[in-house]
């Protein structure tokens, strides 16, 4: 069996737990109280969401050509960087 590859990004949240975000399949969500119950629902997440793609023969994207980075910005002295929209 061919394995597919998926980025997920963990969000703490304040309250307690991981929000698991799968940015390769749209909508695809998904919480645990540790960090492994957090992988473990988002692999679950990712078979049901790419078990729907294959039931209506739709593409099935992966993360096989892309990764993860990050970029820091310093916050200038007694500025702060916000966002406008």
């Amino acid at each position: 069996m061919k394995k597919i590859r998926y980025n997920i990004i963990l969000h703490q949240e304040p309250e307690g737990g991981f929000t698991v975000f799968v940015p390769a399949l749209p909508g695809c969500i998904t919480y645990g109280r540790t960090l492994h119950e957090a992988q473990r629902m988002a692999a679950d997440a990712i078979r049901a969401y790419v078990a729907s793609l294959r039931k209506h023969r739709e593409p099935i994207p992966s993360d096989e050509a892309s990764f993860i980075g990050t970029v820091e910005l310093a916050e200038p002295a007694g500025k702060r960087i916000t966002a406008h929209a």
